[in-house]
């Protein structure tokens, strides 16, 4: 019952693709063609989600190995925890609910879902496909809009056996302190990072960088933040990025051919305004974008970027980039894990030594391959160390996440 309860809502929304797209454009402002792809991504969430409710099970343990153990059956299976609390940001409103929701109700959970007070309508219009289908669980999913104090009542409220929370590091602390007894699951920010090796191919990356930093104006957790670059390469590099960057088109999300629409609001307007100016002053140079135009901020690359410079030591959750020369791979790395973030991690390189090197070297929840850290399937675990989160979000760890094992002995 619950597969074709998912299988009827990925339907109902591949039918109403446009209409999830448009909102999308008018809650957050992203891109009409990126709205289109969110609302693809998460028809395919959903549908993963299914694929992996057929693996959900549990497996007998052989007893037989012990003495005392001869003439039992021991196996465990997994369980619904009963109550999912789950709290949902603005740069992926649809798509992120879907994968807390589709995973917690397919187990056989109950849901409260909390979304961002910046996209209620898209939460609602996903909801309703859910709640109206011929399929659906009566009462299993409920929805409650409101600020921070609504919730921090339903992480506080011993009813919710899981918190499943996408957002920011100080209210991720909020809610470990604040949770009790209770699973906690904290997909938290990050401070990507990539390393582009002398021997890579550098038109390649400085375009994918750009899209990396740039993507959704900046804001997502794995947007291409710090670009280390090797010294010998790194001219040349920053004028290739720079191109790239002043290809991409800014302006009306509901443009076809805009890549990128304005930030969330105007408070993250001014501080990526501020950060950039402190970072001036501090002796960066701004070699694309840096100038506000018509109210929107242009993605920028900033070059000759310090260590201790706030815009590449803190998540600006903005569209800007910031590239460091380092004189090879050890200083590169080495820059990368000194971060208190650890989400993903990029290299551009065709030295396998340095690939496996780097796979073994990077402090962090994920690594990409000669592409951007920005890079995720949704198939994939996701989530990161340090203070980028606790727990995997992707379908088959949602499940195991919102899933508790009961074992069973038959003697």
């Amino acid at each position: 019952q619950r597969i074709l309860w998912l299988e009827d809502v990925a339907k109902k929304l591949t039918q109403e693709r446009e209409a999830f797209a448009i909102m999308l454009a008018k809650e957050v402002a992203k891109p009409i063609a990126f709205s289109r792809i969110e609302v693809d991504r998460c028809v395919e969430t959903i549908k993963l989600t299914v694929l992996e409710l057929a693996n959900l099970s549990g497996e007998t343990i052989p007893t037989d190995i012990m003495p005392s153990g001869k003439k039992t059956l021991a196996y465990y299976r997994r369980e619904p925890v009963g109550v999912v609390a789950c709290i949902t940001p603005f740069n992926f409103p649809l798509n992120l609910v879907a994968h807390k929701i589709a995973p917690a109700l397919g187990a056989g959970n109950t849901v409260v879902l909390k979304p961002t007070p910046e996209a209620p309508m898209t939460a609602y219009m996903l909801a309703k496909l859910f709640v109206d289908s011929e399929f659906a669980t009566k009462d299993a999913l409920s929805v409650v809009y409101g600020d921070a104090e609504v919730g921090s009542t339903l992480v506080k409220s011993p009813i919710p056996r899981v918190i499943s929370f996408t957002g920011s590091v100080p209210v991720g602390n909020i809610i470990m302190s604040q949770a009790g007894i209770k699973k906690v699951s904290l997909e938290l920010g990050g401070n990507a990072a990539t390393y582009i090796d002398k021997s890579a191919d550098l038109a390649t990356a400085a375009a994918r960088c750009a899209f990396g930093a740039f993507y959704n104006s900046g804001q997502v957790c794995i947007s291409l933040q710090r670009v280390y670059v090797n010294e010998e390469v790194y001219e040349e590099f920053a004028e290739l990025i720079a191109e790239e960057t002043n290809k991409l088109k800014v302006g009306s999300p509901y443009e076809d051919d805009t890549f990128m629409g304005p930030l969330i609001d105007d408070e993250a307007r001014h501080r990526t305004k501020s950060w950039i100016a402190s970072a001036k002053n501090e002796g960066a140079r701004v070699i694309a974008g840096g100038d506000e135009i018509e109210g929107i901020f242009p993605p920028t690359v900033m070059a000759d970027v310090t260590d201790e410079m706030k815009i590449i030591c803190e998540e600006v959750f903005a569209p800007i980039v910031s590239l460091v020369a380092v004189p090879g791979y050890e200083t590169a790395i080495e820059k990368m894990n000194d971060s208190p973030f650890g989400l993903q991690f990029s290299i551009f390189t065709n030295d396998l030594k340095m690939t496996q090197n780097f796979i073994e070297d990077a402090q962090c929840g994920g690594v990409v391959i000669n592409d951007i850290p920005t890079l995720r399937f949704d198939v994939q675990p996701y989530g990161g160390s340090k203070l980028s989160g606790v727990g995997r979000e992707g379908p088959k760890w949602a499940l195991e996440e919102f899933t508790e094992i009961k074992s069973i002995v038959i003697c």
